[in-house]
């Protein structure tokens, strides 16, 4: 194969065989169950990375249903999601998601970042009750529940929530096993069409599990929980900050020094 066609075919792994297919990546009738609740401030400053800002101790737990989505199939994930802002700008970060097809998994990782690990999440409705579940192999990690469509949500607030900003960071090593891309990256969610949302009594419950840490951030109380069905587009991304360029790592060194002086 000569090297012009590797650089012209090669935008996913394998070269020959890639495990995705180039966007966009269009879902329909994408199925939302999310219950925020209040954690411990302290836990969630030390998760959340600079330059992000923590301004109130909440968490978003998040499981979605992904019937119909292109290139990816029929799936469900689940995470944690946490409400932050950004050079005066509200948005959400991405802290760890769970999912049980390959293909997003692989994308979502390599393209955006996104903080994805293989596992078993569900979101079903049980005669009155919406149900996730995230086993992480036969161990229950997480189980939410929330009656369902007991009340309608404002559909323009809803619709703003999705229109704002979402940070991840995006990790790729080198071949010595050192960082090689560490970055603070930003997309949207594109062309929503809101099908409609409702709230009603919820709750949630977090068990402990070495490689699904998800009981780190405790549960202290349920705010909210919001249902929604939406057809929308998953944007590319564009890098906000790079951890690795030499001028932030002199300015966080000046930011310390002040600090200390």
């Amino acid at each position: 194969m000569h090297e012009d066609t590797v650089r012209t075919r090669a935008f996913a792994m394998p070269l020959t065989s890639p495990a995705y297919p180039i966007g966009p990546y269009r879902f329909s009738d994408r199925e939302y169950l999310i219950v925020t609740y209040r954690t411990d401030p302290r836990r969630l400053r030390e998760l959340v990375p600079e330059p992000l800002q923590v301004d109130e101790p909440l968490v978003k737990f998040e499981f979605i249903r992904m019937p119909d989505s292109t290139g990816f199939g029929d799936y469900t994930e689940c995470g944690q999601v946490i409400p932050v802002s950004f050079r005066g700008r509200k948005g959400s970060y991405s802290h760890c998601m769970f999912l049980n097809d390959h293909p997003p998994i692989a994308a979502g990782r390599e393209l955006w970042g996104f903080p994805k690990k293989l596992a078993n999440p569900t979101l079903r409705t049980e005669v009155d009750t919406l149900v996730g579940t995230l086993d992480y192999g036969p161990v229950r990690v997480a189980t939410a529940t929330m009656g369902y469509k007991h009340g309608s949500v404002d559909a323009a607030a809803v619709k703003a929530s999705l229109a704002e900003p979402n940070f991840l960071l995006k990790i790729i090593p080198h071949v010595d096993g050192t960082p090689r891309i560490c970055e603070l990256v930003e997309y949207h969610l594109e062309d929503v069409a809101l099908k409609g949302a409702w709230t009603g009594p919820a709750s949630l419950n977090l068990w402990s599990h070495a490689l699904a840490p998800v009981a780190e951030l405790p549960i202290l109380e349920v705010v909210s929980a919001t249902h929604l069905v939406a057809d929308l587009t998953l944007g590319l991304g564009r890098v906000v900050h790079d951890y690795l360029a030499p001028s932030e790592h002199v300015h966080r060194k000046e930011k310390r020094y002040e600090f200390l002086g």
